[in-house]
């Protein structure tokens, strides 16, 4: 089965390459890398154009403005040719070069719509300092708390055509619509691979403030509604419950 890794980025030159590298290192060579970028001003497109030819006709990418990274994320999955899409933030990157053939492999073997997998959080400038554990665990219902992290989301790509891609009407908590969406909505299949695959750092835009955090809450909450399924009215607190726990768990 072939992967399509998306990377979307703008102004993106302080850790693009070890994302880039830790595609480019994969031993799984059936790899579709994408490239989405915002229209960058730094290095970020002297960047691509160096590893470009290192992927000896793998990797595409355009450079233009768009509506935000959900925005982004739709053009590269539009642009994506491989059975499996996965997107890679351009600050993260996967644990070692066996991470996406682990991910294919689980496809071929349970022959199911996705596969989820854990991470890593980690310091910004200190990625070998482990700061928070997504241990994502077995299927759950989502107004319980439990979710996957999206990084370690794949996807086929026959799902993104038959059910839609990103909402672009939630700002900050699209990732969290769309696996609601596939997941509880549709019920698609999906398999837990109970491995750490990539490492994030600390940051994102549903953490940036208070107010992006409260924007957030809000988004998660019309999500549910919009796709008919109830919670309760603790559910933020159990969310957040859950999200102490991966601390806990250093």
């Amino acid at each position: 089965m072939k992967i399509s890794i998306i990377t979307v980025c703008w102004n993106s030159e302080k850790y693009l390459k070890t994302a880039i590298e830790s595609v480019l290192n994969q031993t799984c060579k059936n790899i579709e890398y994408i490239i989405i970028d915002g229209g960058s001003t730094d290095k970020t497109l002297d960047i691509i154009k160096y590893y470009e030819p290192l992927f000896e006709g793998r990797m595409r990418w355009i450079s233009e403005k768009d509506k935000g990274i959900y925005d982004a994320m739709n053009k590269g999955i539009g642009m994506a040719t491989g059975d499996i899409v996965g997107l890679l933030n351009s600050d993260d990157f996967y644990i070692d070069s066996t991470s996406l053939g682990k991910i294919v492999e689980t496809f071929t073997h349970e022959n199911v719509d996705c596969v989820y997998a854990d991470l890593y959080y980690v310091k910004e400038n200190d990625t070998d300092k482990i700061v928070r554990k997504w241990v994502t665990g077995n299927k759950r219902p989502f107004n319980k708390g439990w979710h996957p992290a999206h990084p370690a989301f794949f996807v086929k790509k026959e799902i993104y055509n038959r059910l839609g891609d990103f909402n672009l009407k939630y700002r900050i908590a699209a990732d969290f619509e769309i696996m609601l969406r596939f997941l509880e909505k549709y019920s698609i299949s999906s398999h837990y691979l109970k491995e750490f695959i990539l490492k994030m750092r600390l940051g994102g835009e549903s953490n940036k403030s208070f107010d992006n955090i409260k924007k957030g809450k809000n988004e998660i909450l019309n999500a549910f509604k919009e796709n008919q399924i109830k919670t309760p009215f603790y559910y933020p607190y159990k969310r957040w419950f859950f999200k102490v726990l991966q601390y806990l768990a250093r």
